[in-house]
């Protein structure tokens, strides 16, 4: 048996590079990029370069580069609780039915089959486990062994790593033709974070992201009326004693309801993009090139950077330990 090794990758969905950041720290070429978002795809080539900016469905396998890992956190509206919920009020198809976004699985499936890659790396949403009373998740898992791959997967809370309560699934597949009788672990998550949440904030925060009389006065309204009906919608404030925020979404844009930071003698007040971009992982130099809103969306969709990077660290110690017993 010939000792594999993973040198390259494509990286799906890529949105600002979260993954493509990982792949890097631990010396894996990323060969391909794509995403569909063209204000993603700006904020994507300030900071590496080339992606191609175009639908999925619309790239033949064929002219994408061949590769060992395939990345790709697929769009997890239609599995989110969040998403469903809002697609179900509007009497929209969720999850696989959703003919746009759910079924961008498929495609990934018809990369699989031209490829064939040593190892697929998927993340989602931790509804996606539970989504349609299982039948999603059981679907995703029987068409990747269908295929050949041993599928490993595990929900993770990015609290451990940065300061955000984010849960996730981790979804790592390995092609059996390559490793045989493998068995993979996720890593444990570290003792101590990167840093707290206090080493997030920038200082002179510009007054712009401070809410307003009147959206401040909404969201405490709001907050009362849900509360009076029995359940916990509203507004999540952050402030010195806190340990982490709640999840950063793509709808941060609309309010930032869900993180607040509590300011003396002033309404709260939003984060700034820089401190988003912080709180999942990315570097400090990183380019912001879009408008607020459009960070805002983007980081929110993106990933907890230093937890993928140690889930990629740990899929090369498996194979090199693997490789180490033939």
């Amino acid at each position: 048996m010939n000792k594999q090794q993973i040198k390259t990758a494509i990286d799906l969905f890529a949105g600002i590079g979260g993954f493509r950041l990982a792949l890097e720290k631990n010396g894996i070429q990323c060969v391909y990029s794509n995403d569909h978002n063209k204000y993603s795809c700006q904020t994507y080539s300030a900071n590496f370069g080339d992606i191609h900016c175009a639908d999925l469905n619309d790239i033949p396998a064929e002219t994408i580069p061949s590769f060992d890992l395939l990345c790709g956190g697929f769009p997890c509206q239609p599995f989110s609780i969040a998403g469903v919920s809002k697609k179900q009020s509007l009497g929209r198809n969720h999850g696989f039915d959703d003919e746009k976004q759910g079924n961008l699985f498929f495609e990934i499936l018809r990369i699989i089959d031209y490829h064939q890659p040593k190892v697929i790396f998927l993340e989602n949403v931790k509804n996606l486990k539970s989504h349609d009373k299982g039948n999603t998740w059981k679907v995703i898992k029987s068409k990747l062994s269908q295929r050949g791959y041993n599928i490993f997967s595990q929900i993770i809370d990015g609290k451990y790593y940065l300061p955000q309560h984010r849960e996730r699934i981790f979804i790592i597949c390995f092609n059996q033709n390559y490793f045989p009788n493998l068995d993979f672990n996720f890593p444990n998550p570290p003792q101590k974070r990167l840093y707290e949440l206090n080493d997030i904030f920038q200082e002179n925060v510009d007054n712009k992201y401070t809410l307003s009389d009147k959206l401040w006065s909404y969201l405490q309204q709001h907050k009362e009326n849900s509360k009076a009906k029995g359940n916990g919608f509203g507004y999540g404030i952050i402030d010195q004693k806190s340990e982490y925020t709640r999840t950063l979404s793509a709808r941060y844009y609309k309010d930032g309801s869900e993180i607040l930071v509590e300011q003396t003698n002033k309404n709260p007040r939003r984060l700034t993009p820089r401190e988003c971009a912080k709180l999942q992982g990315f570097p400090d130099d990183f380019i912001i090139p879009v408008s607020d809103n459009q960070a805002y969306k983007q980081f929110g969709n993106s990933v907890i950077v230093p937890l993928i990077t140690d889930i990629i660290k740990q899929i090369k110690l498996t194979i090199h330990q693997y490789n180490s017993k033939l």
